[in-house]
This record gives C-alpha cells, structure tokens and sequence, in this order.
C-alpha cells in the first residue's frame, strides 16, 4: 500500500521512525516533508500536501496517509480542508479502528508530544490494516458529507426533527 506523510517539527522524529518501520514492513511510503527539523515551520505546507495525494490516489490506488504534528488537531483539520479527505484524529488503537470502520478515513492525524513512539507505530499500524467495514449506514453517512462537501447542501432532517421538543417554557 502507498503511504503519504506529512509532518510539522514536532511529528519531524514520528514521520522519520514511520518511513523506515511502514518500508521494513513492505508499503510504498511518500514523504511530503518536512525534511529538516524547523521549530518555525508550518504544518499546513506538509500536511496538505500529503492530503491532497491521498484525495488524487484513494480511490484508485486505496492509498492512505498519516499527518503527525504536536497534538495532532491542526493537522487532521488542515487535511481535512482538502476535498475527497476523511482525517480523522487518532488516540488509540480503537480509534485507528473506527476511524477505518466506521468513516472510512482515508487520513489520520496523531500527536507526536502526547504519545510514545510505540503507541503511535501501534496506531498507525492498526489504522492501515483495518477495512471499511461497507456497511449501509456508515456508507449513507458518509455520502451525505461527500454530498455536502460538493454541494453545500446541508442533509435533509429526519421526520423525528421536525416535531422536536415541545416548548414548555412560560416566558411570553
């Protein structure tokens, strides 16, 4: 499977373990930077890069990628601004396995200060040998984003919003 990473300066030491340990153990891995520590870099130049190469090869090659930065947030929400991207924020391996199951992310996001080096292998490891799980409600959900990502459409409400609460307040 081909792997697409990006980083900031804090993921800088997670990004470089994962190159060798996802080659060692047989995906194709394409590193989007950065390639020198820079305390003063900025996530967003690595982190869309390596996203917007998932969003061109997903469906088409099933390639996944990994953004790595301080906590993670900024990065999963810089991936997710690219279109055709799922990054979902990954803190264990129960989250490796919904983010895939379940929301069939095609990104993940880790925190390199807020784990260690084997938790995160871990994570990513589980992440990348998990299946969607093709169910129909997962599938429905995710098409109702991929719509509103295209069309800005919000989703129909259900039947059961639209009664909704009764209000009992007296205020007049």
């Amino acid at each position: 499977m081909r792997v697409h990473l990006g980083s900031d300066h804090a993921g800088l030491e997670l990004k470089n373990h994962l190159m060798t340990h996802l080659v060692d153990a047989g995906h194709e891995v394409v590193d989007h930077g950065p390639f020198v520590y820079d305390a003063l870099d900025d996530y967003p130049v690595f982190c869309l890069r390596a996203a917007e190469a998932v969003a061109d090869e997903f469906d088409t090659q099933g390639s996944l990628g990994v953004v790595i930065g301080g906590s993670g947030n900024g990065e999963q929400i810089a991936a997710n601004k690219v279109k055709g991207v799922r990054a979902a924020l990954v803190w264990s391996q129960e989250t490796a396995v919904l983010a895939r199951e379940h929301n069939n992310a095609n990104v993940i996001s880790v925190g390199g200060r807020l784990h260690s080096l084997e938790d995160m292998t871990a994570f990513v490891d589980t992440f990348l040998a998990t299946p969607y799980s093709d169910e129909e409600r997962h599938t429905r959900r995710i098409g109702m984003l991929a719509d509103y990502e295209t069309t800005g459409d919000l989703p129909p409400l259900p039947a059961s919003a639209l009664t909704g609460p009764t209000d009992t307040s007296t205020d007049q």
